[in-house]
């Protein structure tokens, strides 16, 4: 997601370091004051999220960004709690108190990101999301995300043909992929449900392009699992969504999300 800075504060290195270590962000300008931040973005419709410093943008700046015919989401950075009651009266998405450590800041971009992705999810067949790959961003099609492993600090993202791995919490990436269509199945995995082929006791296999992988089902996962699909069952239609302990294993098929 593109993304600005409004900050002449000495202290405002710290956000673009911050922001360069997110690989969901990409910083396409900074700006020392709200008249010029503002200017920029009424010519523009791409940038998603403004880091916005009270003290360098003054509280009115709040009110003529979200006047724009095309706001981007606002982080507030402000030195006390003092505005953040009239801040979030204009819709900001956080308020970030100095000092601002780096999990603070990734708590914040999820929070945009997830705002972004509910106000865009009108058809899931056009979400986006952009990866970090070395300098460049890679768009991926949400559909085309099959899986994202836990790998210790990073994520595996997982599409038929590519994998992309990022510097990124598990919790993080759950909170930005739609619920509707994504599913955390185990501590290390999150599936794409459309993507499931067949249900076992304890694992799923799912469908990486051409081929097949089985993936575990943790068990503090598997009831949301199973109250999240459809089954079908001829000799109980009913069928009670905890695996029986009797003439196991046994699958159970996805009927859609």
């Amino acid at each position: 997601m593109n993304c600005i800075i409004v900050d002449d504060q000495p202290e405002s290195r710290q956000l673009e370091e911050f922001v360069a270590r997110c690989s969901s962000l990409n910083l396409v300008g900074k700006f020392n004051d709200s008249e010029s931040a503002i200017g920029h973005l009424s010519k523009q419709n791409n940038i998603g999220l403004a880091f916005i410093d009270l003290k360098s943008a003054g509280l009115q700046s709040l009110e003529l960004i979200e006047n724009l015919s095309n706001p981007p989401n606002v982080v507030v950075v402000a030195s006390t709690g003092q505005y953040a009651r009239k801040a979030f009266d204009h819709n900001v998405v956080d308020y970030l108190i100095k000092p601002v450590d780096y999990s603070r800041f990734s708590r914040a971009v999820d929070r945009s990101l997830k705002s972004v992705w509910q106000r865009s999810a009108v058809n899931t067949e056009d979400r986006e999301v952009f990866v970090k790959k070395e300098s460049t961003l890679v768009k991926l099609k949400m559909p085309e995300i099959v899986y994202v492993e836990a790998l210790e600090n990073y994520v595996t993202i997982v599409t038929a043909e590519k994998k992309f791995t990022i510097l990124y919490t598990m919790k993080g990436i759950e909170n930005q992929l739609p619920s509707d269509l994504f599913i955390r199945i185990h501590r290390s995995f999150i599936i794409n449900k459309k993507m499931i082929n067949i249900i076992n006791e304890n694992s799923l296999d799912i469908n990486v392009g051409y081929s097949m992988k089985n993936l575990p089902i943790g068990k503090s996962y598997r009831q949301n699992l199973m109250n999240d699909i459809t089954i079908v069952d001829k000799k109980n239609p009913v069928l009670h969504n905890l695996f029986p302990s009797v003439e196991m294993p046994y699958n159970l098929y996805y009927q859609g999300v």
